[in-house]
């Protein structure tokens, strides 16, 4: 019988140990590759770095819960207590041996362990941009002689904006905690799924403060309010792919585009949609029914056709203004993606390639929709900036 605590802290020094090692790699691989950069360029090619490496974390995340890795390790933060799963060859193998499908096989403990061991990394260089944000701005206070009160406000605010993502990061690592803890309840892994993509909006946006894109192309207030209705449909559309992963629900219709040879099949959206819950069972404890996974499912599919006509539709008409075009044709090529993996995911039985770049191409739509809405510059603004004195131009430059 298993008695290993559910909490066991024993191994969180070594494991923050193993993540700050980690972390490092990327920070000295940036200092020793531009050693006569400015401490602000070299942040910002650490930032760029750690905004890919968060992207990896989201597709290894969703590997390990496709896997069904997701307790392969049934403790926190360790496995059962080491910081390995070497350590716990004992433990695993005497898992494995009960139940040989898992959910604690020696492979699923090494990708649980592995991306626990990325999540610390990539919690470790947020610390780091912190702190080198923080420093960043000091310096240019002790500098003020040489520097302008301009560089050290965006200093102020670059070291805002880490900090919060400090403080984010850190409540993603506690919800991967629950996660384990709490065996995979269906609306702790979705929020932790959530948690992931605003994580990677975060450093999203402060890529393109940094790079100076900020507030730079305009955009007609129309459109302006056609793309943040086109990021809240996609949000709502993202919880409800994460909901249909957590409740294994993805297989419920294999027919396209109608749901078992129906239009309207039968579902249960009540007891599809009752969020509390454990994973399987409903609230009160019965087996969730097939017309539930069914529900599941289909809403997600429906709004699918609706979010992909917005951000079609969103596409096109940013293609029609120069300066957007590029964005215009990632977005295209996003949508593309999602479409045709999220078919793939149906008729293909749920490959795993397949289903992988579903939640890439989802972390890459919300990052590129942020990037328009932190680049983006007003039409009423550019208008009050074009009829200002040519002076006035010149201090605001």
């Amino acid at each position: 019988m298993n008695t290993q605590p559910l909490y066991d802290l024993t191994p969180l020094a070594s494991l923050l140990l193993v993540g700050l090692v980690l972390a490092l790699g990327p920070v000295i691989w940036v200092y020793r590759r531009s050693p006569h950069q400015a401490s602000t360029q070299r942040i910002q090619a650490l930032r760029m770095l750690t905004l890919f490496l968060t992207f990896d974390l989201i597709l290894f995340g969703a590997f390990t819960r496709l896997t069904d890795s997701g307790l392969g390790c049934p403790d926190w933060p360790g496995c059962y207590g080491s910081t390995s799963p070497w350590g716990a060859n004992h433990a695993i193998a005497t898992a494995q041996a009960a139940l040989p499908t898992g959910p604690v096989t020696q492979a699923k403990a090494w990708i649980e362990m592995l991306h626990r061991y990325l999540a610390t990394a990539v919690g470790g260089l947020i610390l780091m941009l912190t702190l080198f944000g923080w420093k960043a701005w000091r310096d240019s206070r002790r500098a003020m002689s040489s520097c302008r009160s301009t560089d050290a406000a965006v200093l102020f605010s670059s070291a805002l904006w880490a900090t919060f993502t400090l403080a984010w990061v850190c409540l993603q690592g506690a919800f991967g905690a629950l996660t384990v803890t709490m065996k995979l309840f269906p609306a702790i892994v979705t929020l932790h799924l959530a948690g992931a993509l605003v994580l990677f909006a975060l450093l999203g946006v402060q890529v393109v403060r940094d790079l100076g894109w900020a507030g730079r192309l305009p955009l007609s207030q129309g459109l302006a309010r056609w793309l943040w209705v086109a990021a809240v449909l996609l949000v709502f559309q993202v919880l409800l792919g994460g909901w249909v992963s957590t409740n294994y629900a993805v297989l419920a219709c294999s027919d396209f585009p109608q749901c078992q040879n129906h239009w309207w099949p039968d579902m249960n959206l009540t007891q599809g949609f009752e969020l509390w819950r454990h994973l399987g069972v409903t609230g009160t404890g019965e087996p969730i029914s097939f017309a539930a996974l069914t529900g599941i499912h289909y809403m997600h599919r429906l709004m699918a056709y609706l979010v992909l006509g917005v951000l079609v539709a969103l596409a096109w008409q940013l293609n029609r203004q120069a300066p957007w075009r590029s964005h215009s044709r990632v977005l295209a090529a996003l949508v593309g993606l999602q479409f045709a993996t999220g078919l793939s995911n149906v008729v293909f039985d749920w490959p795993l390639l397949a289903a992988l770049l579903h939640t890439g191409g989802a972390a890459a739509l919300v990052v590129t929709l942020v990037g328009v809405i932190a680049s983006k510059k007003s039409a009423v603004a550019v208008h009050h900036v074009e009829t200002m004195p040519a002076s006035l131009k010149g201090t605001l430059s």
